[in-house]
């Protein structure tokens, strides 16, 4: 569909999925962050940000998060990864720096606008468009996340296909209508990603993808 503006004479009735209760979800975040934290800084109306942020139009905290490792790892990792010409994808050590990917679970069942079909989509007007846009339109895919959400107003969030691995879920989640203690941390799973760990973990999910990161450098010691 062409970067247009959402219909203003068309209420729609999205289709809704429940996320279960105890339903565990990965995600990349700045080692910083506790792994239950919302973004809460806005996305410019015009540049830069991400699919779904919120905007200063409507500045919901926002938390992005997969259903798999693979999912988390890639839809943050693989973006704009070329294939060399051995047919590899080499993702860069400052992709990794101050990064840790995380597992929450859900402490309650949260509803989720579905995007992940085609008759999904049509229910709230659009197409493949809104899910697969590249960066560019980003700004335009906020405008659309923006009146969905006042289509569905008992909405938590929007799940739909990854673009990288269209067969696994991503989703995001909206800060201001998750209720406090929703998300809940496992302090088991994850770990840092620019460690040796950490890329040997990476290089292990993302193999099947033909994607890897360098192993840090050793520390020389005089």
């Amino acid at each position: 569909m062409p970067n247009r503006k959402p219909p203003t004479g068309f209420r729609a009735t999205p289709h809704l999925l429940v996320l279960p209760l105890r339903s565990r979800l990965w995600r990349v975040h700045g080692q910083q962050y506790k792994s239950t934290d919302f973004n809460s800084r806005p996305a410019d109306d015009n540049f830069g940000g991400g699919r779904f942020d919120g905007t200063d139009r409507d500045p919901y905290p926002y938390f992005y998060a997969g259903l798999e490792a693979g999912t988390a790892l890639a839809e943050t990792l693989l973006r704009s990864i070329p294939y060399n010409e051995k047919g590899n994808r080499k993702i860069p050590r400052a992709s990794v720096r101050g990064r840790r990917a995380s597992v929450v679970e859900t402490t309650q069942a949260l509803t989720l606008v579905d995007l992940c079909s085609e008759e999904a989509l049509a229910a709230v007007a659009q197409d493949t468009w809104l899910t697969q846009a590249d960066p560019d339109d980003y700004h335009a895919t906020r405008r659309w996340a923006s009146w969905i959400r006042c289509q569905a107003s008992a909405a938590h969030g929007l799940i739909w296909p990854s673009r990288r691995l269209s067969a696994r879920p991503a989703l995001v989640l909206f800060g201001d209508r998750c209720p406090d203690g929703c998300l809940v941390a496992d302090p088991a799973a994850g770990g840092d990603l620019d460690d040796l760990e950490g890329a040997i973990w990476v290089n292990r999910f993302l193999a099947p993808y033909r994607a890897s990161v360098d192993k840090p450098r050793r520390r020389t010691t005089t």
